[in-house]
């Protein structure tokens, strides 16, 4: 076992967590003097004000799973004593990190993809700011491509324009880095990888079936070509190349105003989710279905019978899927922290031991759906009910859902003609539960319906 470092080692921080969240997860446990993030490995070393402090951390994380941005995070302790900025620099050159020497190779990740990207699109943006002799994208930790500038001096001009600059308006993030490579290969001209010095390359490998542009992100929300404008260094260029969302990727842009959520990538294919670490004597079918039809329809839930604990649940698609994994990963549920991942199986065959829902009129997501998108968040103290009757009263209400906790404030109000309340209860948890048993229940005869809110409190009026 390491010995006890106040530097501590936090590992799974993804793109989506700040510095910010990661003081935030010490603030109450003690103070925080040094924060050093390994974007590349996904890693951060945090250093404490000293040792007591940093076991007092560990001693908090050892009963609950720490989690940030839906995302859970584990810690340790460093096997380093102290950070330096000299001995960060060597590591962050060994790991690719954004300290890297500048080099004439850019490594891009492109965050928040809601367009499909290609070649054309990179080189219109990069292009502006010196010669571009290569460019290859791929898919690895998210969607991410090479640059390769003519000149050094290029690409630090390049990364000193366009970091965490947007392609679009609100979407497409570039996170830049100089790379280590010296030297691109690039054997093909298509539309993922392109040597500008060499137009003559052939597109694709000689008897091989020509492979599908880059459209993940689009492909899920029904595409269709457009021009678009609006792009960094290159405002009002018109790309006709470029495809735009309709049907429901318009209300997933609506919905998030064209940034999707953290940690979310928006090109997701899987649709089947494993959930595990449930309460087994208190969790069925239609608990999971109301808990998880908040950020998607549900088509099918199996509880595993020789996993008591553990259940898949089929999403309607990967989008969908991706917001129940993003936010419900170490969610609180009676007395569970549940493991939310993305299955290996890409389906739930129907059998005796699944329940259908496919057909179900409870699925929030048949209409409606950039207002239902709006409500995906993760778990909070506040319930929003809706569906009530005309008649029903504030204390009815309260009366309906207090067995599950402790109820701190509530307000009855009308909107568009239709009564509805907000609940604010003591924890996450609590409110967690009464919308997995509440949800659907019947109130003088009416099916109410219940979601989380994101409102932090309770005005008077």
């Amino acid at each position: 076992m390491t010995e006890p470092s106040k530097v501590l080692h936090i590992r799974n921080v993804g793109p989506e967590i700040s510095e910010a969240d990661l003081f935030k997860l010490v603030e109450n446990l003690g103070t925080a003097t040094k924060l050093v993030i390994l974007r590349a490995k996904n890693q951060a070393l945090m250093q404490m004000r000293d040792i007591p402090s940093a076991v007092s951390v560990l001693d908090h994380y050892s009963t609950i799973q720490p989690s940030i941005r839906g995302r859970n995070v584990y810690i340790q302790f460093s096997s380093h004593q102290e950070l330096t900025t000299t001995e960060y620099s060597g590591q962050a050159r060994r790991s690719g990190d954004q300290d890297s020497q500048p080099n004439r190779i850019l490594l891009v990740t492109i965050h928040h993809l809601l367009y499909p990207i290609t070649v054309e699109v990179l080189h219109q943006v990069f292009s502006p700011l010196g010669f571009v002799e290569k460019i290859v994208i791929f898919q690895k930790s998210g969607l991410q491509a090479f640059i390769q500038y003519a000149s050094r001096q290029s690409a630090v001009q390049a990364m000193k324009n366009l970091q965490n600059r947007n392609i679009y308006d609100g979407c497409c993030q570039l996170e830049i880095q100089f790379s280590n490579l010296t030297e691109l290969q690039v054997n093909y001209n298509n539309e993922r990888t392109r040597d500008f010095t060499n137009p003559a390359l052939p597109s694709e490998q000689k008897n091989r079936m020509p492979t599908q542009s880059f459209g993940d992100a689009g492909g899920m929300y029904g595409i269709q070509p457009v021009s678009l404008h609006h792009m960094v260094g290159a405002p009002a260029m018109g790309l006709n190349s470029v495809q735009m969302p309709t049907a429901s990727g318009a209300a997933i842009m609506e919905a998030f105003g064209g940034v999707l959520p953290r940690g979310v990538t928006g090109n997701n294919d899987r649709c089947t989710i494993l959930v595990a670490n449930l309460n087994p004597e208190k969790i069925d079918e239609d608990k999971l279905f109301n808990l998880f039809s908040i950020y998607g329809n549900i088509l099918r839930i199996k509880l595993l019978r020789n996993k008591p604990d553990h259940a898949l649940i089929q999403m309607a698609d990967g989008f969908q899927a991706e917001l129940a994994v993003n936010f419900l990963k170490g969610a609180l549920l009676f007395g569970k922290h549940l493991e939310v991942n993305f299955s290996k199986h890409a389906q739930i065959h129907p059998s005796s031991d699944s329940t259908d829902y496919s057909g179900s009129k409870l699925n929030r997501f048949n209409r409606n759906l950039a207002k239902n998108y709006r409500y995906c968040c993760a778990p909070t103290k506040m319930i929003h009910v809706s569906s009530l009757h005309a008649d029903v009263t504030e204390v009815e209400v309260v009366s309906h859902l207090e067995e599950h906790g402790n109820i701190i404030n509530s307000r009855l109000f009308e909107a568009n003609g239709k009564k509805q309340a907000l609940i604010l209860f003591e924890n996450e948890e609590q409110a967690t539960e009464a919308l997995v048993c509440k949800h659907a229940s019947t109130m003088d005869h009416s099916t109410i319906r219940l979601s989380f809110s994101q409102l932090q409190s309770i005005s008077a009026s």
